[in-house]
């Protein structure tokens, strides 16, 4: 079976500015490194659908998800906070970017994949149950395991959210949810300023210092992640995959490299290997550093293919 590769057209075209970091170029790039590493024609490609309502409501408030749709402007960009816009083609990405998570969960299930990346945007895990926050709109990642859950019967799953920013919308949305273990790795003190003191048994936080090198993160990730994913034995594993802790990119002041993210992938896959019958989800979150993004996503993407 294929990795399938789920993305959109209409992803593209939500634009928060020129200056903005989460840009479409972003697509581009990982679009561009796939072809140059001639790994694009060994993925199964799939249009993201449109994300069912029911699907979001299962993680986010209906008042919310109305705000949201009555923000959408007919022309230029609109707030929802202060670095979060919308313009009129926004509201159909994140749509797509939500479907894309499901159709990847379904996909799996069904057995037509053996695992999945997500290429879409707007990225999602600061998105709380009512808030949009750091270029968030609705929480992809959720939203995929909410359905994995709820669909198809499931009874644990995984949540291993790699980017340097704490993941505090999915930890809002699964904080009192047992089902759901995340295991979040993050620059403290850093955006969103939380995180560091809300680790439970299910919510695995590990805040880490600026200057936090590959070396180290490997030995953090194995004595605090691994152990605690081998006891829950998630039936199915997401990722949140974020990839501004690499050193090349100034969004944070992590100093992870290709291979540090290609040993993660190992261990994530080995895990789903394991206790979820190689179920395996990986949502595209952070990454603006153009050129470490798309060496970074092609890494990642190679180990999930075995390739």
């Amino acid at each position: 079976m294929h990795t399938a590769y789920i993305s959109h057209p209409e992803c593209l075209k939500h634009d928060m500015g020129h200056f903005h970091p989460e840009s479409p170029a972003r697509l581009r790039a990982i679009d561009d490194r796939l072809h140059a590493a001639r790994l694009y024609d060994y993925l199964a490609h799939y249009d993201a659908p449109l994300v069912h309502r029911s699907h979001l409501l299962r993680v986010h408030d209906a008042a919310y998800i109305d705000a949201v749709e009555a923000a959408s402007p007919y022309e230029g960009t609109q707030e929802l906070d202060h670095d979060t816009l919308m313009n009129p083609h926004t509201l159909a990405a994140a749509f797509h970017a939500a479907g894309g998570a499901v159709m990847a969960v379904d996909r799996i299930m069904r057995g037509d994949a053996r695992n999945a990346f997500v290429a879409c945007r707007p990225p999602g895990h600061h998105a709380t149950r009512n808030q949009a926050s750091g270029f968030c709109i609705f929480n992809n990642v959720a939203v995929a395991a909410a359905h994995a859950l709820t669909a198809h019967g499931l009874a644990r799953v995984a949540i291993v959210d790699f980017d340097v920013h704490h993941g505090n919308g999915t930890e809002d949305i699964f904080k009192d949810d047992d089902r759901v273990m995340l295991c979040s790795t993050f620059q403290h003190p850093f955006y969103p300023f939380c995180g560091a003191d809300s680790s439970n048994q299910h919510i695995i936080n590990v805040p880490l210092p600026a200057g936090t090198t590959g070396k180290r993160y490997r030995e953090v990730f194995a004595a605090e992640i691994l152990p605690r994913l081998e006891a829950f034995q998630p039936e199915m594993l997401f990722i949140s995959a974020g990839f501004d802790a690499h050193r090349e990119d100034d969004m944070g002041q992590f100093g992870l490299m290709e291979s540090d993210y290609i040993w993660i992938t190992e261990q994530v896959i080995d895990v789903a290997a394991r206790h979820a019958q190689n179920r395996l989800v990986s949502v595209l979150e952070g990454g603006y550093d153009l050129s470490s993004l798309g060496r970074s996503v092609a890494a990642h993407i190679k180990v999930l293919a075995d390739l």
